[in-house]
């Protein structure tokens, strides 16, 4: 029942892909090729192409802005054991350089952004290696979740399941209007176990995002911005990266603002929205004080 299960769920996720194609970009505006030109000025180093997680530190006037580039085109971007254990090394690295500025959390495979947990290598689990499987793709979206910079999902592509909860722990969600969304879980007789019981009714509502569970439905990017799911919508490009395009736009919206002051920002809000108003508020004051004194707040004071 699992084998078929997992089966039907890939054929879908191949069908849904299938809608939308274009050349694989590495980097806005630049695509590999044998012998050709190097990443533009500005946005990234080469990496190694075996990899399944590209972390690119971007450059010059980017610099601060790190991409987090899934890139398993085998597997459509499904979440194995190797790519989370990736994951979980980056995140742990970020987590603690005060350099970064703002992450993007991306797909380098065309019209995939994460097809969930990878079914077939959970189907050769037995039962007691599944428990962990998932416990670590939930640690890691936790970990995502928890970073004190703030965080932009690019959906260029498919986001399902696992996918969706990946993108669900992100600050920001951008998408194109060809992308494909949901929590599909229960087409397999099983719920979200990656926080997303928990993060849609809180993005979106608790009755809408019930109905979302409840009917494993997908939308596009066009419906998921009108339920709130994601903060932009764009027309997808002819290199298939619109919604990365937006996300590295954000993110250079962010650069000049003090960098203390939007960690402390986001502490704020995201331990105020677990709170009643009052608590939040006492939040607010709290973390108000370890800014109020910092050199860049004194320097906005001055007379111009």
């Amino acid at each position: 029942m699992r084998d078929s299960s997992s089966q039907a769920f890939s054929n879908a996720v191949h069908s849904l892909a299938g809608r939308r194609v274009g050349p694989a970009t590495w980097a806005w505006g630049w695509a590999p090729a044998a012998g050709g030109p190097g990443p533009r000025r500005g946005f990234s180093s080469e990496v190694k192409t075996e990899d399944e997680l590209r972390v690119r530190h971007l450059e010059e006037e980017n610099r601060g802005i790190v991409v987090l580039g899934i890139n398993r085109a085998h597997g459509k971007n499904s979440l194995s054991l190797n790519l989370i254990k990736m994951l979980s090394k980056a995140v742990d690295a970020l987590k603690s350089d005060k350099k970064v500025r703002t992450i993007i959390i991306r797909s380098e495979v065309p019209g995939i952004f994460c097809a969930g947990a990878d079914l077939k290598e959970r189907a050769k689990m037995n039962s007691s290696e599944v428990g962990p499987f998932v416990s670590k793709i939930r640690a890691v979206i936790n970990d995502i979740a928890n970073l004190p910079v703030p965080t932009i999902a690019a959906i260029d592509g498919l986001a399902l399941g696992g996918g969706l909860e990946l993108a669900l722990a992100c600050d920001i969600r951008v998408a194109a209007s060809s992308a494909k969304m949901g929590l599909v879980e229960t087409k397999l007789a099983i719920i979200p176990g990656g926080g997303g019981t928990q993060r849609l009714p809180r993005a979106i509502g608790i009755s809408l995002a019930k109905e979302l569970i409840f009917s494993a439905r997908v939308l596009d990017g066009q419906e998921a911005k009108a339920v709130g799911l994601i903060s932009h919508v764009l027309e997808q490009n002819k290199d298939g990266d619109a919604a990365y395009r937006k996300a590295l736009d954000l993110a250079r919206e962010f650069l000049p603002q003090g960098p203390v002051a939007m960690r402390v920002a986001k502490l704020a809000i995201n331990q105020g929205m677990e709170v009643d108003l009052v608590t939040g508020l006492a939040i607010e004051e709290a973390c108000y004080a370890q800014v109020r004194y910092m050199p860049q707040h004194m320097e906005s004071q001055r007379p111009k």
